[in-house]
């Protein structure tokens, strides 16, 4: 099942460009690894879903599996072979907005060799690149 808002205030939105680094979520705050972004792209429902059903067949029992992004934005598209004109089109599909840093999974329970192969399966299916991150020590 695709990731998409319960409610929205309006149904279309503006594609607007994508700038800057990430300064939030750009951290590995729930797992042990996590896979972090290094370039800005759309990343839709449909590709979370893939990478999520990939992740969790790959750790099956001995790991959790967290999604960090969530598709908020709707992009709108015509159907084919249609005239200009005659307005915007209707709502296609729901993309998260990923900018460079954001960290889009995190694995818990496994070593890091087992995180690169999972992760690895999971980069496949990403429309940017990505990399392996590991969790901070906390400083104190």
């Amino acid at each position: 099942m695709a990731l998409m808002p319960k409610r929205v205030k309006h149904r279309k939105s503006q594609r607007r460009r994508i700038k800057g680094d990430a300064h939030r979520g750009n951290t590995v705050c729930f797992g042990s690894w996590g896979l972090q972004s290094l370039q800005s792209g759309h990343v839709t429902a449909n590709t979370i879903e893939a990478c999520r059903i990939a992740a969790t067949q790959y750790v099956r029992g001995i790991g959790k599996v967290y999604i960090r992004i969530f598709p908020h934005k709707s992009v709108t598209s015509r159907p084919l072979e249609t005239r200009m004109g005659k307005g915007k089109g209707e709502p296609d599909r729901w993309v998260a907005i990923v900018k460079p840093g954001t960290v889009l999974f995190e694995l818990s329970g496994v070593d890091r060799a087992g995180a690169r192969d999972c992760f690895n399966r999971v980069a496949h299916k990403l429309p940017v690149r990505v990399r392996l991150v590991g969790r901070q020590p906390v400083l104190e």
